[in-house]
């Protein structure tokens, strides 16, 4: 089982980097960082600033940008090419078959991750020629960026198994932003004071994922580390929800009837 798992990984992996996207979005983000260290170099006492929160919030946007495009075509498109047919008439389970297509995209997420991080610190440290301690809490960051974007994959993974790729695109979108504003929904439920109101917003505070304890950029551009719990709570946070989507998402897989 687990050999199998790891042999469609590996193939997803491999068939998400053919994808000039992945290429493109690189590109962009180390184009982006390169205009970070230009704008920084002319801004006076905020250059560090400016450069770390562009540069991280490359490597967010560009991430977000391949866990949802290539994320919604995980199972549309084996459906669309009929290759779905060759893969499950091999010993391959349907269970199998889907956590081994979302543990290929977030190997590829991880890799384009690593290598905007890199063009991230490069850049960092041409602009200081050194660097010091505190410039490594953007690892830590970079650490809860991409604990986010394995949500989103999870996401795109569901609808993907649900409805059409556009139409998958489109709701995981509108999950990543909702979920960037889950404690301002609440707090407006809250203080509405219409009851209905504020069933509604407490169901969507608790159904829907919550991305704003992941969001450290500004911090981390001032050198502020997020505290251990937060680590621990975050990655723990992040593993359970990930078990439920694939989980619902084998469930709905497994339903499903190919003709």
């Amino acid at each position: 089982m687990i050999s199998r798992i790891i042999t469609i990984a590996l193939h997803t992996c491999k068939e998400s980097v053919r994808e000039k996207v992945l290429y493109n979005l690189i590109g962009f983000a180390l184009l982006l960082m390169a205009a970070a260290v230009l704008f920084g170099s002319i801004s006076l006492g905020v250059d560090q600033i400016i450069l770390i929160n562009l540069g991280l919030s490359a490597i967010s946007v560009f991430g977000l940008l391949i866990a949802i495009f290539i994320g919604i075509g995980l199972v549309s498109k084996e459906i669309e090419r009929r290759t779905i047919y060759n893969i499950l008439s091999k010993p391959v389970a349907r269970p199998e078959f889907i956590i081994g297509k979302y543990c290929g995209l977030v190997l590829t997420l991880t890799i384009n991750a690593a290598v905007m991080t890199a063009g991230f610190y490069v850049a960092l440290f041409y602009l200081q020629r050194r660097l010091v301690g505190p410039d490594w809490i953007g690892l830590q960051c970079v650490y809860f960026i991409l604990l986010q974007l394995a949500i989103v994959i999870g996401v795109a993974l569901l609808f993907s198994c649900v409805t059409t790729p556009i139409l998958s695109a489109t709701f995981t979108f509108c999950v990543y932003v909702i979920g960037n504003f889950l404690s301002d929904i609440r707090w407006f439920g809250q203080e509405s004071g219409n009851t209905s109101l504020l069933k509604l917003t407490s169901v969507i505070y608790y159904l829907l994922p919550n991305f704003s304890d992941f969001q450290t950029i500004s911090q981390t551009a001032h050198g502020v580390a997020a505290p251990p719990y937060l680590v621990t709570a975050n990655t723990l946070y992040a593993l359970l929800y990930i078990t439920i989507l694939i989980c619902a998402s084998v469930l709905i897989f497994e339903a499903k009837e190919f003709r």
